[in-house]
């Protein structure tokens, strides 16, 4: 397939723009640099692969590429860790809703000139921020009370654009719900504000690169958010890439929502002890200062997994001990370029 990938220099994008051309396909990207500022990607030279520098904002941009495309992944957003869901409350409701009007005016426009077949939406586990049951499911976005941030709002206000899109003009589309993709690559963002943690500037208020930078550093005790019992659910960035290219590839997908994660349960606090013993290892024993979380802070987030199991044949296989032994050695070497 040709495929169209907004916000293709992003995070999660990266690894999918990556694996859709190993299984491949051809994509066009567009991002233009607003949230990290121009980034080199292994890809970049690759012959089926052709980045477009442009605003996800510019329908008439995106329609001029969409109909010359198979599938468009609308991947583009604002977002940064934590503290921007306080210090962006409103830019991220804001902004957003214009990159998703834009994406799927061009989505609907490209369908009806006949290539395009549809639309796959990366939308977030935010969407389950006030679930309250657990494991969850899919389908509980809508029976569960909304979302408390703006980002979780909006981010189900992207998937009432997919039905409201197929619901008048029948176009087809496939929601994927990626749970705390973890990974290299991600930078601070240009618009991230300096957010100490200890005596520990944070790098992108993300748990994972935070607690390893903090144990490189050597902070000691070492800060966490809260009193460390949240649990999340670490998912490769690798493993969410595979997941988001089978659900595009397949049409049992087609007009589905999919949560996109590891089935392994962590919390804090066990993630903490782990970056800790692979830093230090039994050299220094771990101390934990608990610092006030933000009130975002989502205290359970366990997503049920057998939808995709069953319907797609997805698991994420990547274990956290993988992941870590992938991270720490990159966040090593930013903080020794500065970068962090």
């Amino acid at each position: 397939m040709k495929i169209l990938v907004t916000g293709a220099a992003g995070f999660i994008c990266g690894y999918l723009v990556a694996d859709l051309l190993h299984a491949g396909h051809e994509v066009v990207g567009v991002d233009n640099y607003s949230k990290y500022g121009p980034v080199r990607r292994s890809f970049d030279g690759d012959l089926r692969y052709r980045l477009v520098e442009g605003d996800a904002k510019n329908a008439k941009l995106l329609t001029e590429l969409a109909v010359d495309c198979d599938q468009l992944v609308a991947g583009a957003a604002m977002i940064g860790g934590i503290s921007y869901f306080h210090e962006f409350a409103y830019d991220l409701l804001a902004e957003n809703e214009r990159i998703c009007a834009a994406t799927f005016d061009a989505a609907i426009n490209a369908h009806r000139a006949g290539r395009l077949k549809k639309i796959t939406v990366i939308s977030s586990s935010m969407v389950f921020e006030s679930a309250t049951t657990f494991p969850t499911r899919e389908g509980a976005q809508i029976t569960s009370p909304p979302p408390r941030s703006t980002y979780g709002f909006q981010k189900l206000a992207t998937e009432f654009f997919a039905h409201g899109a197929h619901e008048q003009y029948g176009l087809p589309y496939t929601i994927v719900r990626p749970f705390n993709c973890v990974g290299v690559g991600e930078r601070r963002a240009l618009r991230d504000h300096q957010v100490m943690s200890g005596n520990v500037k944070l790098a992108m208020s993300h748990v994972v690169p935070d607690l390893c930078q903090k144990a490189l550093k050597g902070q000691d005790p070492l800060h966490i958010l809260g009193d460390g019992s949240q649990v999340r659910h670490y998912t490769y960035g690798g493993d969410l890439a595979r997941g988001i290219r089978i659900a595009m590839e397949s049409e049992k997908a087609l007009n589905d929502d999919f949560n996109l994660s590891t089935a392994e349960s962590t919390t804090v606090r066990e993630l903490a002890e782990a970056i800790w013993h692979k830093v230090h290892g039994d050299v220094r024993p771990l101390h934990l200062v608990s610092d006030p979380p933000y009130e975002h802070d989502v205290q359970m987030r366990v997503p049920d997994v057998d939808k995709a199991r069953e319907v797609l044949g997805f698991e994420a296989t990547t274990s956290l001990d993988e992941m870590l032994d992938e991270v720490i050695p990159w966040i090593q070497e930013e903080i020794k370029a500065g970068r962090i």
